[in-house]
């Protein structure tokens, strides 16, 4: 049986959300996350972007330390020869990376009024391709922008190319969310049986469907014989109405009857991961987790209603498709109603060593203590909120890394 691997973009299009934004020490701490939930891959950001480059070349150095054990760390570029060439310019260590095109004759017209046509879609794609895998890349995956307004067998021309080329996959985008769960899957069938090259899904919410849609796409994939890759972010965060849920996904492949014994989710994925994966998204987000979102929701395991509340209670599977410990909860939270020491930005040495020593950290000397009560200050500031004891942890592991990730240079134009 084909395997389905799950590619996790919050650092990239969920970061895109409208009138959010997420610190660069956050989006470090979500790939830890995420590689000790088992994802499969992590599109770590920009490295075209000046204010990403320290960032995406420390999280590069965490792998090569193990602390990122697994995962690969993915970047994303339009696949344009120069963005491939400044890619590598700005991170030489980058070895996986998705390169974007828009594909629907509306965004061809639309977007490049009549500078390029299909032709120079497929140029431009196939002359970044070569690129980056001249330049290192051991993965490229090749993205069609608007796949689902894509003429099918254009798709499969695109595909076809990126495959002959030394491509690893072929993500089909439903950018704005149009597909449906029986469309998708009827098209996604065609374009592997003509191409026998592995897809990715990526889709939007704007119809309330990504994940349905995510899971047809795949179950289309891996019916027709190819390994499948679905896109997903933490919550579901993403542009507009946002993308495909990171845990809605797990638990469809994993509960639902239609699902569950046709598919292989990569082994390393872990379930029990969610909840804090969940929280710890919201919190640096600043977005609140629904009250209704699945399995990580206020009420996603709450009953109140009579013949619910009396039936949960005499047997819970009466009433709940998994359990709360299958995504991590279940367990007490203790919350401290006494005296309260924090440190942060305007934080001095005697609070910030009684915090450590609370978390079983201890400095050698004061010294020591300063340069990370330092970087502790910078990091308070820099992501605007109070940090998290994993934060504080990281912090005081990998002070010189923490101090690479919170420094972005701008460059100036001479005059």
């Amino acid at each position: 049986m084909n395997t389905i691997y799950l590619i996790d973009v919050t650092n990239r299009d969920g970061v895109q959300t409208s009138r959010i934004m997420l610190s660069k020490l956050a989006k470090t701490i979500l790939n830890i996350y995420l590689d000790g939930m088992g994802i499969f891959q992590s599109e770590i950001g920009f490295p075209t972007l000046r204010h990403e480059i320290n960032y995406i070349n420390a999280n590069l150095e965490l792998a090569q330390k193990g602390v990122i054990k697994n995962m690969h760390l993915e970047g994303w570029c339009r696949a344009v020869k120069k963005d491939i060439e400044l890619a590598f310019k700005n991170c030489p260590k980058i070895k996986h990376l998705n390169i974007s095109i828009s594909t629907s004759e509306i965004m061809i017209q639309g977007k490049f009024q009549g500078r390029k046509q299909w032709n120079d879609i497929l140029l431009s794609m196939l002359e970044a391709l070569k690129t980056a895998k001249a330049l290192g890349a051991e993965t490229v995956g090749v993205n069609a922008e608007d796949a689902s307004r894509t003429d099918v067998e254009r798709l499969i021309e695109f595909a076809q190319a990126a495959k002959e080329n030394g491509a690893d996959r072929f993500r089909y985008c439903d950018t704005l969310g149009a597909d449906d769960p029986i469309t998708i899957y009827q098209r996604i069938k065609h374009i592997v049986a003509k191409t026998k090259f592995p897809i990715e899904m990526h889709c939007h919410n704007d119809l309330g469907m990504a994940e349905a849609v995510s899971v047809a796409g795949a179950q289309g994939a891996i019916e027709s014989g190819v390994d499948t890759y679905i896109n997903t972010t933490i919550n579901g965060y993403g542009e507009r109405a946002g993308n495909c849920d990171l845990v809605s996904t797990i638990l469809a492949l994993t509960y639902s009857h239609g699902f569950e014994d046709k598919f292989h989710l990569f082994d390393k994925v872990d379930l029990k991961k969610s909840w804090k994966i969940a929280r710890y998204a919201s919190h640096a987000f600043g977005i609140p987790i629904p009250i209704n979102q699945v399995g990580v929701g206020a009420n996603a395991f709450a009953h109140e209603s009579g013949i619910h509340a009396d039936g949960a209670l005499k047997d819970r599977r009466n009433y709940e498709l998994y359990d709360p410990e299958d995504v991590g909860r279940g367990e007490p939270e203790l919350l401290e109603t006494g005296r309260i020491i924090t440190t942060g930005e305007y934080g001095g040495l005697s609070g910030f060593k009684h915090v450590y020593d609370k978390l079983g950290i201890h400095f050698h000397d004061d010294k020591e203590a300063r340069k990370v009560l330092e970087i502790v200050q910078y990091a308070n500031l820099h992501t605007q909120r109070p940090l998290t004891d994993d934060e504080l942890k990281f912090i005081a592991t990998h002070p010189e890394l923490t101090n690479k990730i919170l420094t972005v240079s701008p460059e100036f134009p001479s005059e």
